[in-house]
């Protein structure tokens, strides 16, 4: 059996689940969720506890088993705590910030970039000092949208390696390389 699938979810208080056909909605404190699941999965509901169920031991159900509860267990990750991921904006000039609700940036191009956030997504920019390198935080509750949409951004301008200016993840490491001038030696 599945290690991952058999283990319960815990509900919060707050957190209610929905059921219908071919999908589950999860609402909570931060909003709801609707995706959709395996109709062949069977998904409980008792006392505070979500289980998820498979009905055969063949390959296709051992898969889906943990799909579905790492997906529900997301959810309501996701409805109670929500999701967040920062960039980090390297480079001189380059610059972050907000008009209105859409994301403004400055990395190098002739002319700046605005984004406008997907239903569910919020952006948070600045800079946290003046000295400080700026940052962009997308919020939401949908852990994959969440991804995707930090993912988008930091396509824009993705970090390169000689200087290592762009738009990276906070914590991710740049692999650096010598320049031609490095790479002769003396």
């Amino acid at each position: 059996m599945s290690r991952i699938g058999k283990r319960p979810i815990p509900l919060p208080a707050g957190v209610e689940i929905i059921k219908g056909a071919g999908e589950i909605t999860v609402k909570g404190p931060k909003g709801s969720i609707t995706k959709p699941i395996s109709p062949q999965m069977i998904v409980d509901v008792e006392d505070g506890l979500l289980t998820v169920r498979r009905p055969t031991d063949s390959k296709l159900h051992r898969s889906l088993h943990g799909l579905t509860r790492t997906l529900l267990a997301n959810m309501v990750e996701g409805v109670t705590n929500g999701y967040t991921r920062v960039l980090e904006v390297h480079g001189v000039g380059y610059r972050s910030g907000l008009s209105d609700r859409n994301l403004t940036l400055s990395v190098g191009f002739s002319h700046g970039i605005e984004i406008a956030p997907p239903e569910g997504i919020e952006f948070e920019a600045g800079a946290e000092q003046q000295t400080r390198l700026p940052f962009v935080v997308v919020k939401g509750v949908d852990k994959e949208l969440v991804g995707q949409t930090a993912a988008q951004i930091r396509k824009l301008r993705k970090p390169e390696p000689y200087k290592g200016k762009g738009i990276r993840y906070r914590g991710e490491q740049v692999r650096r390389k010598a320049g031609k001038a490095g790479a002769k030696g003396k």
